[in-house]
């Protein structure tokens, strides 16, 4: 009946975005487009477009590009993928932890001449796999300048303070570039709720009441620089990050049954992460056709945490305590070289060259007291050492022919897997990876796009490595026989725009996935992540920016991002079909493509008024999605939390300062995580009880305050 009820309303919601998108045709199609003339694949938006938003910042001006949305490309595999789609001038950085949005943050608004959105191969450009990209063109010369940002964050439940802020300078020193931030941020924030755990006749058999609060701190420097030596473009990146935290959970217990006395259960979660990376790279042009950069990338990662759990009775008095203390070191090191030739009208042939070393070394020690004294309790992988070599070949040609832009290649990808520790395996992978995108532009406002593409995803090596997990009193467990998910991809889009606002695209998808990664049975109460065979994702999605003032809403606009999706798996617990798993993580970000994790239905709607000549803007902004369900060989658990809606008032009328006052959740989010607890294996035995989570984090206030000087 819940799922009948979705559809309903899902379909009331397609069709809304319907009408609105034909409305604004009729009203915005009689404009002709002015944010740029270059070409077909290209729509350059000049800072003076940008004006009205007030921005201080290049992320400010890229967060309002009609009909575009940030990918970071996070968990991409090597470099070729990771960067994102966002260009500095033609390029990307070579860096991956320092993710593209910061180090946008860290350009002053004042230093971009124009962004370009490109939709199709111009100057030789390498779109990284992306249809479309966006590119930040810097003023040359611009001089030196000082870009800063201050806020403080308040729950109003339980009321912690979060103040936080960055500064950066952008400068020349002799003929070199560079831009020097540091960033910090209090990380302070609570969340109250109940579990109520039920029976089969879902009578309450007890009630947890349940305080957390997560504090800590977090500082990053970072550095940008660049210069050229003898027609050769030298750029480096450098970051350094120390992120240290406390997540501290109370929760009292109380049995509903007699004779089952009360507790307290104390969990603290304690961690350390000590964050480098180093990237350098060079490009020139070899001959008149052909241009070469090379690429080095060095990142490293330590991370220390430390579990505890005590148990306290109504006296107070400690009966049990357990302690679990890990530490993970990550390291990646990416050499990659790619060259462009242009000798062929109409072609642009690309070879790209890439090798990486991947390492992740993971210990873990578990002790518990419960009365009788201090043991170690063993854990099956706790100590593990996993190594990847990999060699990664691509060749691509991008042919120009009128109107029709068509870009293939090949690539072939080999890698080997080493582990050592409590578990001794060596595996040896190979990949091809066909690519193609072929892009109709009839006109600067209409293109189509057909992509085709095999896809390896990046393993998360901390699947490798056994851990616990004290609040759900479980144990997850490693699986050293893990291997890539491989997926065709094959999607089709439609982008139309009208006028230099109006931005409408919708894309239909489906991918063939094989491999996939999920959780893997390995007794009637144990699983570990591991391949569970093929599976299938389909959908559309719907993007769209529309200006209002038809609407007599002068200066406004309204952002629409929609998805709906569904997949098929074999389940490997009962050999029943069923949906992809999702991850176990809450919260509604703004990022989109957040969203897109495995759920059924995704919606976001951001709506945003200027007021130019009195320099005040107000908006909001909705953000929902369905329940995300995960499977467990015991267990079926679904996430849920309720829409979120936000809001803020911007003013940029005093000193050149923008004051910016946000109310975050202001109707409260409610995160749910409802557990079907079976007596062995889902769905294949009877169930023996219910786990029914909610947690309230409370409204937030954010006041900030930033500027240029």
């Amino acid at each position: 009946m819940l799922s009948i009820k979705l559809f309903s309303i899902n379909k009331k919601i397609f069709f809304c975005l319907i009408v609105c998108f034909y409305v604004n045709t009729v009203f915005a199609d009689q404009h002709v487009l002015t944010a740029g003339n270059e070409s077909d694949e290209i729509v350059s938006y000049p800072s003076s477009f940008f004006q009205r938003y007030q921005p201080n910042t290049a992320l400010d001006m890229v967060n309002v590009l009609p009909g575009f949305q940030i990918d970071e490309g996070e968990d991409k595999r090597g470099f070729g993928g990771a960067t994102g789609n966002i260009l500095i001038n033609d390029r990307r950085p070579s860096a991956k932890q320092d993710l593209i949005s910061t180090i946008l943050n860290r350009i002053p608004a004042s230093n971009v001449e124009s962004i370009e959105v490109i939709r199709g191969q111009v100057r030789g450009i390498d779109l990284g796999g992306y249809a479309i990209v966006a590119n930040v063109n810097l003023i040359e010369g611009s001089g030196p300048s000082v870009q800063w940002n201050m806020f403080v964050e308040r729950n109003l439940e339980p009321k912690p303070y979060g103040p936080g802020g960055n500064i950066s300078l952008t400068n020349r020193w002799q003929d070199i570039d560079y831009n020097l931030g540091f960033e910090t941020r209090r990380i302070i924030h609570g969340d109250v709720g109940t579990d109520e755990l039920l029976n089969l006749d879902r009578t309450l058999t007890e009630l947890r009441t349940d305080d957390v609060l997560n504090k800590g701190w977090e500082f990053y420097l970072n550095l940008n620089a660049a210069t050229e030596i003898n027609d050769t473009l030298l750029q480096t990146n450098l970051k350094l990050g120390d992120i240290s935290t406390d997540a501290d959970l109370v929760s009292n217990r109380v049995p509903q049954l007699p004779g089952l006395p009360a507790r307290d259960e104390l969990f603290l979660d304690e961690i350390e992460t000590r964050q480098f990376e180093f990237g350098l790279d060079a490009e020139r042009y070899l001959s008149e056709h052909l241009s070469g950069k090379a690429i080095l990338l060095f990142t490293r990662q330590r991370d220390g945490e430390v579990s505890t759990q005590r148990t306290l009775s109504t006296l107070g008095t400690q009966t049990a305590i357990r302690t679990a203390t890990s530490r993970n070191v990550s390291k990646e090191l990416i050499g990659r070289l790619e060259m462009d030739w242009t000798g062929i009208d109409n072609h642009t042939v690309q070879v790209n060259l890439e090798g990486a070393f991947n390492l992740l070394d993971g210990e873990l020690q578990q002790t518990e007291d419960t009365g009788g004294g201090l043991v170690n309790v063993p854990v099956p992988g706790a100590n593990t050492r996993v190594e990847e070599t990999r060699g990664d070949f691509v060749i691509k040609d991008n042919w120009n022919i009128g109107h029709l832009e068509l870009v293939y290649g090949l690539g072939l990808e080999v890698s080997t897997i080493n582990q050592t520790g409590d578990t001794e395996l060596e595996r040896n992978f190979t990949f091809i990876k066909p690519d193609m995108l072929m892009t109709y532009s009839s006109s600067q406002q209409q293109q189509y796009r057909l992509r085709i593409a095999r896809e390896v995803s990046q393993l998360n090596f901390d699947d490798f490595v056994s851990s616990t997990v004290f609040e759900d009193d479980d144990l997850a467990l490693g699986n050293p026989d893990l291997k890539p998910e491989a997926t065709w991809v094959a999607e089709i889009s439609h982008e139309r725009r009208f006028g230099e606002f109006t931005v409408v695209t919708l894309r239909a998808f489906h991918d063939w996935i094989s491999d996939v990664e999920d959780l893997l049975p390995l007794s009637d109460t144990f699983e570990a992540p591991g391949n569970i065979g093929n599976g299938r994702r389909w959908g559309i999605e719907f993007e769209g920016t529309f200006p209002l003032d038809w609407l007599a809403l002068a200066g406004a606009r309204l952002d629409v991002k929609a998805r709906w999706q569904d997949s098929t798996v074999t389940d490997p617990v009962t050999g029943n079909q069923r949906v992809l798993s999702s991850n176990s993580q809450f919260g509604v970000p703004s990022d989109f493509a957040y969203l897109r994790n495995e759920n059924k239905f995704a919606l976001a709607v951001d709506f945003r008024q200027d007021f130019e000549v009195s320099r005040i803007a107000w908006g909001w902004s909705l953000q929902t999605r369905t329940r995300r369900p995960f499977y467990r060989v015991n267990e079926l658990e679904a996430l849920n939390e309720s829409a979120e809606v936000n809001t803020f008032v911007e003013i940029t009328r005093w000193f050149g300062i923008k004051v910016r006052f946000e109310i975050n959740r202001l109707f409260d989010v409610i995160d749910s995580r409802d557990r079907t607890l079976y007596t062995v294996r889902r769905d294949l035995s009877p169930v023996d009880g219910f786990i029914e989570r909610r947690r309230d984090g409370g409204r937030e206030l954010v006041l900030r305050l930033s500027g240029t000087f």
